[in-house]
């Protein structure tokens, strides 16, 4: 199984922070936006690993990662998008890459909490198909939403005025190598892009879309308060970490010790010692208050 990284776009809801950088190269805490996507993919065990950029600061990532070393690995792989045509388009220059295997890619600005392992694991285990990671959130009308009936995804809505449910695809999709022949059947939204809500629901047309919902905490950092709110969520996990090493035992999860400004600033609160465990299409506990 192969990974990509999709950082291309340029940025235009970060301006002007990105008129003299890509996105994805904008600290996030202590490091670069794009390392922890990369992260995410090599703790999956996936080394194997594209990226996707464009702009006119592209060659700043060869810099950046060079061939990988940082994150253990030998080689990292590199295309280049023109203009903005959409995460699908972006994702179609991978096909050679691909080369006829499965594929999990992540959006570049997305930050996840949880190792993907169980998530991967049960992708290989599906065989063939689709597999994306959901979260409940509070303003789901800024995401592609799921609408669920029981155990399965029906329909993706892009971007919702009326949401059908408090469930956001995240930015974390599993694909088999079909993937690139829906990309060559999608026509262009209103915004002139190739959508991948399009893809998902080309599986979700011949049944072969499963998921999960993420039980972790999850950020989306394209947008200022987003951004803000990721370099939070690090600083506080960062906190958590060398506390552990230090020997504290107080703490028994990252939400159970959040900062309380940090708490209500983003709507999290403490599992009380409840906790579900992870299946192939079971939903976890979300960290964010759940909507009635």
């Amino acid at each position: 199984m192969k990974g990509v990284v999709l950082a291309g776009g340029l940025g235009k809801r970060l301006q002007p922070l990105t008129r003299v950088t890509n996105k994805h190269l904008l600290p996030v805490y202590d490091r670069p936006m794009i390392y922890y996507p990369i992260e995410t993919l090599v703790r999956a065990g996936i080394t194997e690993i594209m990226i996707v950029t464009g702009g006119r600061t592209a060659g700043d990532f060869l810099r950046l990662l060079g061939n990988g070393r940082d994150f253990g690995l030998e080689h990292l792989d590199y295309t280049y998008q023109e203009g903005e045509g959409g995460i699908a388009e972006a994702l179609a220059l991978c096909e050679f890459f691909a080369a006829g295997k499965r594929i999990v890619v992540i959006l570049g600005d997305n930050i996840l909490q949880e190792d993907i392992t169980p998530y991967v694991e049960a992708f290989k285990n599906q065989g063939t198909g689709a597999r994306v990671l959901l979260k409940q959130v509070a303003d789901p009308e800024r995401f592609g939403v799921a609408e669920l009936d029981g155990e399965r995804i029906v329909r993706i809505e892009e971007k919702p005025a009326h949401p059908k449910s408090s469930f956001a695809v995240t930015g974390v999709y599993m694909y088999d190598r079909r993937v690139f022949d829906f990309c060559r059947t999608l026509q262009r939204s209103p915004r002139g892009e190739l959508e991948i809500t399009d893809i998902n629901n080309c599986y979700i047309d011949e049944g072969s879309l499963r998921y999960d919902v993420l039980k972790g905490w999850w950020a989306d950092a394209g947008e200022f308060d987003a951004l803000f709110r990721a370099n939070q969520l690090v600083a506080e996990q960062r906190r958590l970490e060398r506390a552990s090493v230090d020997g504290y035992k107080g703490a028994t999860s990252f939400t159970d010790e959040l900062h309380p400004s940090l708490a209500e600033s983003i709507g999290v609160r403490p599992p009380s010692g409840q906790s579900m465990p992870i299946d192939g299409s079971s939903h976890a506990t979300p960290i964010s208050e759940p909507l009635s």
